[in-house]
This record gives structure tokens, C-alpha cells and sequence, in this order.
């Protein structure tokens, strides 16, 4: 199996972080949502590396088959990881793809690190720029209501998790765009990740300020989010995420939910592979 060295955030023990690459050609690096790991990109790994892209998926800390510290879950520690990964594959003109809350290591990683190694950006159904409801942010959701997904989380994860996979790809009585045998599936992937990076994790998706990450991108970007989500809503983030970069292509997905890597798979591949490739 394939890891790269991390530092922890004591800066004492290395950890080892998981990827996976496929392909040859122009390096594409895709960082997964929460509470998944690497795999939730199947269906884009195995279509890009057809393009001449060499596509690197990898495992955040505390997920996956990467190892789970008990801490160092902050961005900047994930954004620390994720250079570490480019820094020690000798990756140059990278395309970042980061889905919801790896929508927020790509833009910590560019707050902290600058654009020298990157090339190209994209933010999928990301938590980007803001979640939290403060002075300054009206529109964000209450602290309570990410406390709440922690206490639930706390008193019986698996349940939590199964209900919170049929709100991720817009299942409900009326729709079922995935099936029972998919929603098992990402369970499973979820399942892998540690309760404590769980619980971090949210605490650091919905509290870490990106405003000021976003305004440093000087590259092409490419912003994608549905109009259904109701795990990131698109006035929050989607909207918001373009308003700050406006040199940004913006893609509404129409009726699409959170998990539109699956839901809307072969359109997402065909908008990715135009990006990435042009």
C-alpha cells in the first residue's frame, strides 16, 4: 500500500497517510468529503486516468486506511498533510478537486502555501467560504446545530450515519436517486473513520473561516455545486465561494443533492475532464 509520511500536530510522530493514484500525465489530486475517505471517488478514478491524468486520491488523517491521531484535525494540520503529499510525490501544476469538506483543505492549502505547485482548483458541493452564523456571517446555520450532529454522533454513530446518507444524496419517499445497495456501501466508507476525527472534523468544517483563503486564489478555478443540497446549502457556499473568486467558472447543477459525484456522476466526469484538460 502506498503512504506518504505526516507530520503529527506535536510535530513529533510521523503519521502515514494513504493514497492512491491511477494514470499517467497531469497530476490531479482529489480530497474526499466527510465523513467518507478515498474511495467515495470510484467513478471519477475510473474514468479521468483514461485522459491522460494522473489521479491521486488520498485518505485525511483519521480516515480511511490513514492513521488516527487523536488530534490535529484544525485545517491548517490538514492543509499541512495535503503539501506534505505534494511536496513528496515532487507534484508540480497540480488540479485540486475537493469535495464538501475537502472543499476547505484546497483553500487553506493556497491561504498557506500560495499557487506555485497548482495549477487549476475545484470546489464540489464545498463547505466553502464560511458555515458558521456569526456578526459578520448572518446567513451561516447556528453553532447548535453542528453541537447537535456531534451529540448524535456521540450516542449512536452507525444510526446517525444511515440517516445522514439518505439527506447526503437526496433520498427520500418520493426519490430514491441511489440504491439501498449504494447507501450500504457509504455507510461502510464512513464507518472507517474514527469517532474522534468524525467529531473534529465537523467542528473544523463548520467553524474555520475561509473568506480570506479564497481572495489569495490566482488561478483558473472551477466551482461546482447542486441546488438541492441540504447538507451545504448553495446560497451559503456555493454562492458565496463564486462571489468571492469572480474570475471563477460556475456550474449549478440542477436538482442535484450533496453527493452529486454519484448522482451526477458522468456529467461531473465530463465537466471535470473539460477543466482539468483545457
Amino acid at each position: 500500500m502506498n503512504f506518504i509520511k505526516s507530520k503529527s500536530s506535536s510535530g513529533v510522530n510521523a503519521l502515514n497517510i494513504f493514497y492512491q493514484e491511477y494514470g499517467k500525465g497531469k497530476p490531479v489530486i482529489f480530497i474526499h468529503g466527510w465523513p467518507l475517505n478515498h474511495e467515495m471517488w470510484e467513478y471519477q478514478l475510473s474514468e479521468l486516468p483514461k485522459h491522460n491524468l494522473r489521479c491521486i486520491a488520498y485518505d485525511r488523517r483519521g480516515f480511511g486506511k490513514s492513521d488516527r491521531p487523536w488530534e490535529g484535525y484544525d485545517y491548517d494540520t490538514l492543509a499541512s498533510d495535503l503539501n506534505e503529499l505534494i511536496t513528496q510525490l515532487n507534484l508540480s501544476s497540480v488540479t485540486l478537486v475537493g469535495f464538501s469538506m475537502g472543499g476547505g483543505e484546497v483553500a487553506r492549502y493556497i491561504g498557506n502555501y500560495g499557487t506555485d505547485k497548482i495549477e487549476k482548483v475545484v470546489f464540489i458541493s464545498s463547505v466553502t467560504p464560511f458555515r458558521l452564523k456569526t456578526d459578520d456571517n448572518p446567513d451561516g446555520a447556528e453553532k447548535e446545530t453542528f453541537e447537535a450532529t456531534i451529540e448524535k454522533i456521540k450516542a449512536d454513530r452507525p444510526a446517525f450515519l444511515v440517516e445522514f446518507g439518505k439527506k447526503f444524496y437526496g433520498v427520500d419517499k418520493q426519490n430514491k436517486p441511489v440504491s439501498e445497495a449504494l447507501l450500504a456501501w457509504n455507510q461502510a466508507l464512513c464507518l472507517m473513520s474514527s469517532t474522534k476525527a468524525s467529531m473534529d472534523c465537523v467542528r473544523s468544517f463548520s467553524e474555520t473561516d475561509f473568506r480570506d483563503d479564497l481572495k489569495k486564489i490566482d488561478i483558473p478555478v472551477l466551482i461546482i455545486h447542486g441546488d438541492a443540497d441540504t447538507i451545504v446549502p448553495i446560497k451559503v457556499s456555493g454562492d458565496k465561494t463564486a462571489a468571492l473568486i469572480p474570475h471563477a467558472t460556475y456550474l449549478v447543477y440542477a436538482d442535484a443533492p450533496h453527493g452529486l459525484f454519484i448522482t451526477e456522476k458522468e456529467k461531473l466526469n465530463a465537466d471535470l475532464i473539460t477543466f482539468i484538460t483545457a
